[in-house]
């Protein structure tokens, strides 16, 4: 394992990002068998889990070199599933959702790794402000390409709600005219933009949207409102008969409706549905590839998932209902990326 590792950091500095990737892929297989330490009996689940991190991380830089975002992206959910709380894999993360141009995604793993670094007291204040202009940047990005939505942050205080919706309604209708066929704001959580703390001391948001076609704002605020949420267009379990219905619906509004939900969640970092809520919406997101027949998709958002559920922890608060229903979830994820059938939480969820 030490000699993969000492060959597979070598080629690095060589620049042979094709022959590191395989060192570190023996590596990780290795280490999958046990291989921590000298000793396989003396090593910790916890021992193994930081060096497959890190040995994931090198791949993630590997692919990322070799201009394969896509295979950058696997190995970095599975760096964040082993060692969830070091804040330097999401925002190896976020450069691989950069690549891909999913921009409001690597805007989230950016707010991530932001709030990580702060947690464990990071000491250099450089560097937080670096992990906010990322963020910054990502979220600038993500609203230049968007077409079909619009948005306005109104800063929060301890307002009534209500009234301050009323108003941020008012006022995004004068700001964007080209937005209004329909307009919400998000109701559930606080949001947070990348300030720095000095000129805007713990300042929160609220986050209204707007769109250009009323079903998809109508849908997507369906979507964000509720408790438990469930994809749109998901009122049954799908047959075969309906994988064409499910393509055209993808087509013409579930890419959109996705994208909305993406951006919602670059700017926050604590549901008020629950830690589990944006994993459940992945969940739905992947059972509608999976009827689409793309597995390789599917995979990946399933992938995606469990590092949201394994960071959740280290964002909120969780009571123990919620990490019964984390931990349930997260066997469940490995069950479908595994390939095995039967009873879960997740089918429970979706028969609800």
């Amino acid at each position: 394992l030490w000699a993969a590792l000492r060959d597979g950091s070598a080629r690095c500095r060589q620049c042979d990002f094709a022959a590191a990737a395989a060192k570190f892929s023996t590596a990780l297989e290795l280490c999958s068998k046990g291989f921590a330490l000298e000793d396989p009996f003396k090593s910790s689940p916890d021992d193994i889990s930081r060096l497959a991190s890190w040995i994931e991380s090198k791949l993630v830089i590997c692919y990322l070199k070799l201009g394969q975002p896509g295979l950058a992206l696997h190995h970095s959910h599975r760096s964040i599933i082993q060692n969830p709380s070091h804040f330097c894999n999401h925002l190896r993360q976020a450069a691989c959702f950069r690549c891909l141009h999913r921009y409001s995604e690597a805007a989230r793993s950016a707010m991530v790794a932001q709030c990580l670094y702060v947690l464990a007291e990071g000491a250099a204040p450089d560097t937080s402000d670096l992990l906010q202009l990322y963020w910054q940047a990502m979220t600038q990005e993500a609203l230049s390409g968007e077409v079909s939505f619009s948005v306005l942050y109104t800063p929060f205080e301890k307002e009534d709600k209500a009234d301050k919706i009323k108003e941020a309604t008012k006022a995004f209708a004068e700001k964007h005219p080209d937005y209004v066929q329909h307009i919400f704001t998000d109701p559930h959580g606080i949001h947070l933009l990348p300030e720095k703390a000095e000129s805007h001391p713990g300042q929160q948001y609220l986050l209204t949207l707007g769109f250009r076609n009323k079903e998809i704002g109508k849908t997507v605020e369906k979507f964000v409102t509720q408790n438990l949420p469930v994809f749109p267009g998901q009122k049954t379990t799908f047959s075969p008969s309906m994988e064409e219905e499910a393509e055209t619906f993808w087509q013409n509004t579930g890419k959109r409706i996705m994208a909305a939900m993406a951006f919602i969640g670059s700017s926050k970092i604590k549901d008020e549905r629950g830690p589990c809520a944006r994993a459940i919406e992945q969940f739905h997101h992947a059972s509608l590839l999976s009827h689409l027949q793309r597995g390789e998709e599917q995979a990946q958002v399933m992938a995606q998932a469990m590092a949201e559920l394994a960071t959740a922890p280290y964002l909120q608060r969780i009571s123990q209902e919620d990490d019964e229903l984390l931990q349930s979830l997260m066997a469940d994820a490995m069950d479908i990326l595994a390939g095995k059938t039967g009873e879960r939480v997740w089918t429970k969820i979706q028969k609800v």
